[in-house]
């Protein structure tokens, strides 16, 4: 596990036995902008990267205004669905 604590570099490279063995203390620990290169028979086969999170806006009231338009109330359409709503 000494490979799990010393991940300070950008990439660090660990088997993938250990990587099963501590998947969610490595996804815990691991800092944006950091890799971890899981290997197999001394061959890089996968890369654990964190996902930025992404920042939305606060909803502003009102800011679809003018996006669509609500055609008039139209109840005509719905007596073809008269049958179904019975």
């Amino acid at each position: 596990m000494g490979a799990i604590a010393a991940h300070s570099n950008p990439m660090t490279q660990i088997s993938l036995t250990e990587a099963q063995q501590h998947l969610p203390e490595l996804i815990a620990n691991l800092k944006p902008g950091e890799e971890i290169q899981i290997c197999q028979n001394e061959r890089a086969i996968a890369r654990l990267i964190i996902e930025p999170r992404t920042t939305r806006k606060p909803r502003q009231p009102g800011s679809a205004i003018g996006t669509f338009t609500i055609i008039a109330d139209d109840e005509e359409h719905l007596e073809d669905f008269c049958d179904y709503m019975q």
